[in-house]
């Protein structure tokens, strides 16, 4: 059974997901709207947050550091710790991504990975206990890794974190059950704006429909707006 997937982000009204950038407000400030976000974070509970390569490479901040050769590796699976309640899972199709440890923030990594990444690198992710599953197919089946993830660690609910290319893949996908935006009442306006859902050139016109269910006020000026995802009929 596939996880249920939250995508749940923080953007200004203008698509900005960069609050340093963001003009001030007499209603609140960064710190405030950061709070608010990381209680909603807990409060929907998931066993699991998820992002693409670039986001969780501005988080773990690690370097290559080989593992000497010859490597023998765990193929399409390897779990370095069943125990874990809660995960860190990062989307790397390519194996560019590098860990220090086993966890971040207190949750154990998981990398999905694609089918060409070689031994090298599965053998560096085993060194640093980081568990990992590779891609049986060319393209990268993230609907089918996750049910693995559900049906191996117990992981039923992920919230979906960015970035923006990552999230509209998802939804083109069909995995995305919800989007859950904390909206700030601040600005960013410049002309390279980033967005909370990007997909390609075609967009996801065809690809996806929302239904809203839910649309609360916030603290400091901010709302919170929930979307149902839904395959157009």
């Amino acid at each position: 059974m596939k996880p249920t997937i939250i995508c749940l982000m923080i953007t200004s009204p203008d698509g900005s997901l960069h609050p340093s950038r963001w003009t001030a407000s007499p209603d609140g400030s960064r710190s405030d709207w950061s709070k608010l976000y990381e209680a909603l974070h807990a409060e929907l509970a998931g066993e699991a947050w998820m992002v693409g390569r670039t986001t969780m490479a501005e988080i773990s901040k690690a370097g290559p550091h080989p593992v000497d050769g010859p490597h023998s590796v765990e193929r399409p699976a390897y779990f370095a710790d069943r125990a874990a309640k809660s995960f860190a899972i990062a989307i790397d199709g390519s194996g560019k991504l590098h860990f220090e440890g086993a966890s971040l923030y207190g949750d154990h990594v998981v990398v999905l990975l694609g089918r060409d990444v070689p031994d090298s690198h599965l053998a560096e992710l085993a060194a640093d206990g980081v568990s990992y599953l590779v891609s049986e197919s060319a393209e990268m089946d993230v609907g089918a890794m996750l049910e693995m993830l559900n049906r191996e660690l117990g992981i039923k609910r992920i919230l979906l974190e960015g970035g923006a290319g990552t999230n509209g893949a998802l939804i083109a996908a069909g995995l995305v059950d919800e989007l859950s935006f904390v909206v700030a009442p601040a600005l960013e306006a410049r002309k390279a704006s980033d967005r909370v859902v990007e997909f390609g050139t075609e967009g996801l016109a065809g690809k996806a429909e929302l239904s809203l269910i839910g649309c609360d006020r916030l603290e400091h000026g901010a709302v919170h707006l929930r979307y149902k995802v839904l395959k157009p009929a």
